[in-house]
């Protein structure tokens, strides 16, 4: 697998994260993670070969895609603030993401993060959509219960049972051996 295929997922959830309900109709975050994989294949011999910093330019690139995009549809002057803002949102969702897992400071320990991080991801875009956009808005953008609820058009006890049923899935994915 190229080395830069195995972040899909994960960039793919943090541009659905990051991707403002208002933009759904006009920017896919598919095409956002395909560019930003196109930009790094084509500067793959200025990246460095280390996940952390891997994952931290890819997210910036993904940062890059989304103002760009959104600068697009918006025709207005480039606005610096707003990019260092999407710049930071994706840090601070990757960093939620990375706290779903226990974490560690030693190397060796953060590598093994970064790959569960990575399975964490891929893990959550095999739910079902509405179980995965659930556990997104609930678990990674701390929205309450009813919040949740309302967002999904659902009741409380239905998102609740979505809830439950994509944390034991993603429990069950998580406990596989990768590559199973």
């Amino acid at each position: 697998m190229d080395q830069f295929e195995r972040y899909r997922s994960y960039l793919l959830l943090l541009a659905r994260l990051q991707l403002d309900q208002r933009w759904h109709a006009h920017i896919d975050p598919s095409d956002l993670v395909q560019q930003t994989l196109l930009d790094a294949h084509s500067r793959w011999h200025q990246l460095g070969t280390e996940n952390a910093e891997l994952a931290a330019w890819l997210r910036r690139a993904l940062a890059n895609n989304l103002a760009d995009a959104i600068r697009r549809f918006r025709r207005a002057k480039r606005d610096i603030r707003r990019e260092r803002s999407l710049d930071a949102a994706l840090a601070d969702s990757s960093m939620k993401l990375a706290n779903c897992l226990a974490a560690d400071s030693t190397p060796s320990r953060r590598a093994v993060q970064n790959e569960d991080l990575l399975r964490l991801a891929d893990a959550l875009v095999s739910l079902p959509e509405p179980q995965r956009e659930a556990i997104v808005l609930h678990h990674l953008q701390g929205c309450t219960l009813r919040d949740t609820a309302t967002r999904l058009s659902k009741s409380d006890t239905a998102t609740a049972g979505l809830l439950h049923r994509g944390l034991k899935r993603l429990r069950e994915l998580m406990s596989e051996t990768p590559g199973e």
